[in-house]
């Protein structure tokens, strides 16, 4: 049996056999370059992947909600109630699908009656890979289905699943995530610019190349790590900047407008952060053009320049992923590599030549044990479209 087929079983096991059963799926994603701009206004350079989030999902005739998921199979059905759409510790992953009933709600897409819902995952949890936003894009995709709100543009899905997580689950995320889920195109990258949500598509064509994601296995939650405390020192950083700058969002900058006003910021770590979203912003655009233009080499460099400015000006990175990066960069064939996501753990993103990818996943993975004390997970990723029915 292919993957749905085994989950409707295992849908049936748990919730019954009745009804109009449908599944769907939405991917992970990994991000290429532009990290931590999202929410400043600047631009990403997101791919999705093809692995992702399995939903299986029936309409009920009452307000009862009941989740359960193969990947914390031993939680048992948990179970909701239309009536009662708050956050709750105890309901732990299933808050993900409930802030996004309630975010349906709140955006004037009622949702009248319950449902069952089976959620399984093969994105590594806490690794960056967006598994929450997956959960929330898949869960949106759903919902627009089975309540018949067809007008429902992608787009919409992603800004109502990027609510959810700011208003519901209280991680004060950018777009990037929810966006490059539902838009995602295979074969292609999202050129995203985040202050007004214009896009492009350019084709991701490695020849000799493989994408290798690396997990650290070092686990972290966005909402208890110090994400929400980096992006009040750049609101804070733009305060200052606009004393004497016209701008909206740090986004808005370029680097010479930066470093002519920089000064403005009188406090040095907040100069550091502020730089880091200026500069890794600018470095994306570049990025995206000499990608553009086949120079592959040109493109590793900058990934490399990215994860610099995240240790040093944002500090995000931290032992585990700075081993990872730092290790592969003295590989033989790497093209480039930094920390995706967040940080504070998470993953890396390499490219790598494809004669070097076996001593790549071996180098790095015995360096990393060795000085970590715990293995990382080697991933070489494919990328993919966006999520849908399946």
């Amino acid at each position: 049996m292919d993957i749905p087929e085994q989950l409707i079983h295992t849908f049936e096991e748990k919730f019954g056999a009745d009804g109009d059963i449908r599944a769907y799926f939405a991917p992970g994603r990994v991000n290429l370059i532009g990290e931590h701009t999202d929410y400043n206004g600047g631009h990403v350079f997101p791919c999705a992947l093809t692995i992702g989030t399995y939903a299986v999902i029936r309409r009920r005739d009452d307000k009862k909600l009941r989740f359960y998921s193969g990947n914390f199979s031993r939680l048992g059905v948990l179970e909701g109630s239309l009536d009662h759409l708050v956050y709750a510790e105890k309901a732990g992953w299933a808050n993900y699908p409930i802030g996004m009933v309630w975010a349906f709600v709140e955006k004037g897409f009622p949702v009248e009656t319950g449902f069952d819902l089976l959620i399984c995952g093969n994105i590594p949890n806490a690794s960056g890979l967006s598994s929450s936003s997956s959960l929330e894009v898949a869960v949106g995709v759903a919902l627009r289905d089975l309540y018949g709100f067809g007008q429902m543009t992608m787009e919409e899905i992603a800004l109502i699943g990027q609510y959810a997580e700011n208003h519901f689950n209280r991680v004060n995320c950018g777009v990037m995530d929810q966006f490059s889920i539902a838009m995602g195109k295979k074969d292609h990258a999202i050129f995203l610019d985040c202050g007004d949500l214009s896009f492009s598509y350019v084709p991701i064509i490695l020849k000799e190349e493989k994408l290798i994601v690396t997990c650290s296995n070092k686990k972290r939650g966005l909402g208890g790590s110090k994400y929400n405390e980096r992006r009040a020192e750049c609101e804070e950083a733009l305060k200052m900047l606009q004393n004497k700058c016209d701008i909206c969002a740090l986004g808005d900058l370029t680097i010479e407008e930066f470093e002519a006003h920089k000064d403005e910021i009188t406090s040095e770590v907040l100069k550091r952060r502020a730089r880091h979203a200026v500069y890794e912003n600018q470095r994306t655009i570049q990025a995206v053009n000499v990608l553009q233009n086949g120079d592959i080499d040109e493109f590793g460099r900058l990934m490399n320049e990215s994860h610099i400015s995240l240790r040093d000006d944002y500090e995000v990175t931290g032992r585990e992923l700075d081993t990872l990066v730092e290790t592969a960069w003295e590989q033989p064939g790497v093209i480039g590599s930094r920390m995706t996501g967040a940080g504070f753990g998470g993953c890396t993103v390499s490219i790598v030549r494809d004669d070097c990818v076996e001593d790549f996943i071996r180098n790095v993975g015995a360096a990393y044990l060795e000085q970590i004390g715990y293995a990382a997970d080697f991933f070489p990723v494919s990328i993919g479209d966006g999520a849908g029915a399946l």
